[in-house]
């Protein structure tokens, strides 16, 4: 894989992970209107777990991308689709 393709899927994994440390400090809230700490958190943990491993094999998982997207999209509220962009540059970033 270029340098340059390797470059962009680790921003793209950091500005996914400073868009979870955002939400994380300003108590984000649920579809549901619970904290979203705990999914927050857990996403936090997975996407450092795929950053390590994918740019170790300089792939994402696409499976491990459709699953998060399903499950995120099942608890982030629709007015915070920012997250859901940071990941869409995740798999964006390796289709070059």
């Amino acid at each position: 894989m270029g340098q340059v393709v390797h470059g962009e899927m680790e921003r793209a994994f950091d500005a996914a992970l400073e868009q979870v440390g955002r939400f994380l400090r300003t108590d984000l809230k649920t579809v549901d209107g619970d904290s979203a700490r705990p999914q927050l958190v857990i996403l936090e943990n997975e996407l450092k777990r795929e950053r390590a491993g994918a740019l170790e094999r300089g792939a994402i998982d696409r499976e491990w991308f459709r699953k998060t997207v399903r499950w995120l999209v099942e608890w982030l509220p629709e007015t915070e689709p920012s997250l859901i962009g940071a990941l869409g540059r995740i798999i964006r970033s390796t289709a070059k």
